[in-house]
């Protein structure tokens, strides 16, 4: 993925005049919530949020009382808007460790995160490689028993987003693409719309990591 690209879009677009921009990240607040209801996540966990951008998602986690939260994205300038964000709503943030990386080749700790968040993210990484260097990455940093919530573009959704193609995918594809390591907990679809109105649909869904290694 490229830098450049990233820098520029959040250079020269406001952060409300995005395709992706959301006042209130609401289905995945669902979904943690479905976790905490059902699996005891409590808010000691360890978050990473990849790609993160400008969302208010770190926002609500701190809101809900998460402790430990690491946020990634290629964009200082991103996660500089969601910096300036948190002091001004006197959200105390020293519990957020910040990543300017590419997900694809940044070192992540082993065996470290408990939940893995991932809103519109994988489906940019359309070649082979970046695919599995994704996948290997996540699958070294997920604690075993862990947990990934992942949100791409459904299978009749768009093309591409922000000037590049993107992969879709049903839920059988993104299984098989993830592996037997990841057991399906719940999936959903969903449309999000634009700030300028138009439809994006959307595969939402939940995995436990139980590799068999």
């Amino acid at each position: 993925m490229s830098k450049k690209h990233w820098e520029d879009v959040y250079q020269t677009k406001p952060t409300d005049q995005v395709s992706w921009y959301q006042e209130q990240d609401q289905k995945s607040l669902e979904l943690i919530q479905r976790l905490r209801d059902k699996h005891k996540l409590d808010l000691t966990v360890q978050i990473i949020d990849v790609g993160s951008g400008a969302s208010v998602f770190i926002d609500q986690l701190l809101e809900l009382g998460f402790k430990h939260i690491h946020v990634l994205d290629l964009s200082q300038t991103a996660l500089g808007k969601t910096q300036t964000r948190l002091r001004e709503k006197n959200l105390h943030a020293e519990q957020i460790t910040w990543l300017v990386e590419d997900i694809c080749t940044v070192m992540l700790p082993a065996n470290y995160f408990d939940l893995w968040h991932d809103r519109a993210v994988f489906h940019f990484m359309v070649s082979a490689e970046q695919q599995q260097q994704y996948i290997s990455n996540l699958k070294t940093s997920l604690k075993k028993g862990g947990h990934l919530i992942m949100s791409n573009f459904a299978e009749d959704g768009p093309t591409q987003c922000s000037g590049l193609t993107i992969q879709r995918y049903s839920i059988e594809e993104l299984q098989e693409k993830l592996g037997a390591d990841f057991h399906l907990m719940h999936f959903e679809h969903d449309i999000h719309l634009t700030p300028w109105g138009s439809e994006q649909k959307f595969l939402h869904s939940v995995w436990a990591y139980q590799p068999n290694s």
